[in-house]
């Protein structure tokens, strides 16, 4: 699994890379605040929502701690996706920035 880690994703949106970072936690856990620019795709629905996932280009996943992000890794990856990433330490870790 790749990992990234929050202040190397932050540094990379600051300078306008092209990523599509996509926040797994539920909509209750998203309403407290997310990463500007993510887009929120609950975990139980990332099956469904496929569709809504860039193949090319890089995926960063996030979540609350860093577990549920790497389960949807895991599904993508066996969903043929590539260039993913999972952030280290989740919304906890970004949050102490």
């Amino acid at each position: 699994m790749n990992i990234i880690q929050p202040s190397e994703l932050k540094a990379r949106l600051a300078a306008g890379e092209p990523l599509s970072v996509i926040d797994v936690r539920e909509n209750e856990e998203v309403a407290a605040g997310m990463i500007a620019g993510a887009k929120s795709i609950p975990l139980t629905e990332i099956h469904t929502r496929l569709h809504e996932i860039p193949k090319e280009g890089k995926v960063i996943l996030v979540c609350r701690s860093g577990n549920r992000s790497g389960k949807a890794y895991a599904f993508l990856e066996t969903q043929g996706f590539k260039n993913l990433k999972n952030m280290d330490g989740g919304m906890l870790a970004w949050d102490e920035l």
